[in-house]
């Protein structure tokens, strides 16, 4: 069973890197809505869906959005994930803000030999510098599988036939992850750019390829 819990181990962590998240400028987000679409490398080419709608707090402005991402390939629903959650400016000082993020997270994997299904959540803090026409700033948060449903394939039970399917929770199945992001706001839009490292929950595993980045694109209304 060292071997089966090798995968599962391995996939619980892939499932972690699907980092995609709706980045905008604190000092230009005027309108109510947010609609986002993005593109990154994460273990391959990865796009991205977004809608946000801001709540009018002129101290504490928050963001409640959901997101889904999907990577390319021929089975375009055979893996995906939604993330359900919020943003909010928590601090501003002068054009420096500092700002949450948490989600919720719903992840679907599909190989040859298990689909998993696993929830999870994702917390951030980012430091930046905003004005009406660019910022940057600095991220740093956690990405969590709390719990994952295990199916496995025939195939795999053909050489493993002592294999349960069901719900396990893994000790180790999350991932720090830190990035660098900016943009340019033009009007109602925004393109943003981010890059940034994952780092295994155990500091032990190393990602096969921990380095990510984003592009994306904002339309206010």
């Amino acid at each position: 069973m060292k071997f089966l819990n090798k995968i599962i181990f391995t996939i619980t962590l892939l499932l972690s890197f699907y980092l995609q998240s709706q980045i905008i400028n604190w000092e230009n987000s005027p309108q109510n809505n947010i609609a986002n679409i993005n593109f990154g490398t994460e273990y391959g080419l990865v796009t991205g869906l977004g809608y946000g709608c801001q709540i009018s707090n002129r101290k504490f402005p928050y963001l409640l959005n959901t997101e889904i991402s999907i990577p390319f390939g021929e089975k375009k629903l055979d893996d995906f994930k939604i993330k359900l959650g919020g943003q909010m400016r928590v601090m501003k000082l002068n054009n420096f803000n500092i700002s949450i993020k948490l989600q919720g997270i719903f992840r679907v994997y599909n190989n040859d030999f298990v689909k998993i299904s696993n929830f999870g959540s994702d917390f951030s803090a980012t430091i930046g510098y905003y004005r009406q026409k660019w910022f940057t700033g600095a991220e740093f948060g956690f990405d969590k599988a709390i719990v994952s449903h295990y199916k496995h394939t025939d195939l795999y039970k053909s050489n493993y036939p002592e294999v349960k399917d069901g719900w396990y929770e893994p000790s180790v199945g999350g991932n720090y992850y830190y990035n660098l992001k900016g943009g340019y706001s033009f009007g109602k839009n925004d393109i943003t750019i981010a890059t940034g490292k994952i780092i295994s929950q155990d500091f032990k595993t190393k990602p096969i390829f921990p380095i990510f980045t984003q592009i994306g694109y904002n339309i206010k209304f």
